[in-house]
């Protein structure tokens, strides 16, 4: 039997992973040329704020603060998502290598939620993350799509011209 996590571990644990998303995404937002990509990272980053913020409205800790502060406070620069963005902004293919490392990045939360979950008893934990894998694969989804893109690789939009002919 794996580990139980009480509802605040959970929410303390999905409130941290959610924020370094979101200093991620605006990181990359802001260093992004490509307006495409700019947009796809703004947008996740808006989505980050809105898991935040969903999930505060469960959390009895303090040690966050408000959830408009903690938005506030600056991004976790050892985290190893935030330190890689970092390492490769200014080079010619920022935007490929960025979306390269949120797709990891989702990917590997889809995984440890999913794992998480499996082990949860409490209805209401077990549903948060459940909700969090489902939506954080849709971002999956999308940055690969935008990834396709950039590639110039057959992406979502183009699937019905070439899957007719």
């Amino acid at each position: 039997m794996g580990k139980e996590y009480s509802l605040e571990q959970a929410l303390k644990l999905a409130i941290q992973g959610e924020k370094d998303s979101m200093d991620f995404y605006r990181k990359a937002a802001s260093v992004a040329k490509n307006e495409r990509a700019k947009k796809i990272f703004d947008l996740l980053a808006n989505e980050e704020v809105g898991h935040l913020k969903a999930f505060f409205q469960y959390f009895k800790g303090k040690e966050f603060g408000d959830v408009e502060s903690f938005i506030k406070t600056p991004p976790d620069t050892n985290n190893s998502t935030y330190k890689a963005l970092m390492k490769v902004i200014g080079e010619e293919t920022m935007e490929k290598q960025a979306l390269e490392i949120a797709m990891k990045e989702e990917k590997s939360v889809v995984d440890h939620y999913s794992v998480l979950a499996k082990d949860i008893i409490d209805p209401l934990v077990k549903g948060i993350f459940e909700r969090v894998v489902k939506e954080t694969q849709g971002h999956y989804d999308m940055i690969e799509d935008e990834y396709m893109h950039i590639m110039g690789m057959v992406d979502k939009t183009d699937q019905d011209t070439f899957v007719r002919e």
